[in-house]
Formats: structure tokens, C-alpha cells, sequence
């Protein structure tokens, strides 16, 4: 393997992390924690994936521009709506920390993460 693909690797394991747990939590956790009505393990819960997906975005960001730069590809129009997703993920994602009872927030985390994943594979 070339060190451009321990790269890609890396990106994509971040990636699968970070969308794989929005998955898990919204499919497994959340259903169940609430069944249960043990609100701090829902907290709890939320905050350990919290710190997981501020390393999965820092190993995202890292990755992504190495590969930008390496592949010139910060012109391209996926990329650059990709990067805008991005953003509007980090948006949602404050949202969601000032006012989690807003469910709906959740999803459309979740839904702009499925698009940057798609934009992402599409990618050269």
C-alpha cells in the first residue's frame, strides 16, 4: 500500500466512524435508552461519542486536505460542495448541542453526513 492509501484509508475509517455512530446511536441507543428512561447513559453515551467524532472530524480534516492538495483537487465542484455540507454539518451540529430535544436536527445531521459521504465517493 502507498502512503496514499494508508491516507484514503484513514479518511474513510474516520468517515465510517462518524456516520456508522450517528447510525448506531440513532438505530440502537437512543430507541433503548429511552425505553429504559435512563436519561444519563443517553448523556453519557452522547458525550463519549462527542469527543470520538472531534477526532474522526480532526482526523477528516487532516486526510481530506492532504489529499486535496496532493490530487489538486480544490477546484473541483464535488469538493467544493462537499466542503459546503461540511459546514452545514457543523452548523446542525451546534444546533443540536444548544437545543438536543430538537429531534429533527438529528436527522438532518445525518442526512447531510449521507450526502458528503456520497459526494465524497465520487470523488476522482
Amino acid at each position: 500500500m502507498t502512503r496514499w492509501d494508508w491516507i484514503l484509508w484513514l479518511h474513510l475509517l474516520a468517515m465510517a466512524f462518524f456516520v456508522g455512530g450517528q447510525l448506531m446511536l440513532a438505530a440502537v441507543v437512543v430507541p433503548v435508552a429511552r425505553r429504559s428512561g435512563d436519561r444519563d447513559a443517553l448523556r453519557s453515551v452522547a458525550r463519549r461519542f462527542g469527543v470520538g467524532t472531534l477526532v474522526a472530524i480532526a482526523v477528516l480534516i487532516a486526510t481530506g486536505s492532504a489529499m486535496a492538495d496532493h490530487f489538486q483537487l480544490w477546484d473541483d465542484t464535488k469538493l467544493q460542495v462537499k466542503l459546503t455540507l461540511v459546514v452545514v454539518a457543523g452548523l446542525l451540529v451546534g444546533l443540536h448541542m444548544r437545543w438536543p430535544e430538537l429531534h429533527v436536527i438529528e436527522g438532518l445531521v445525518f442526512l447531510v453526513s449521507l450526502a458528503i459521504v456520497a459526494l465524497g465517493v465520487s470523488l476522482p
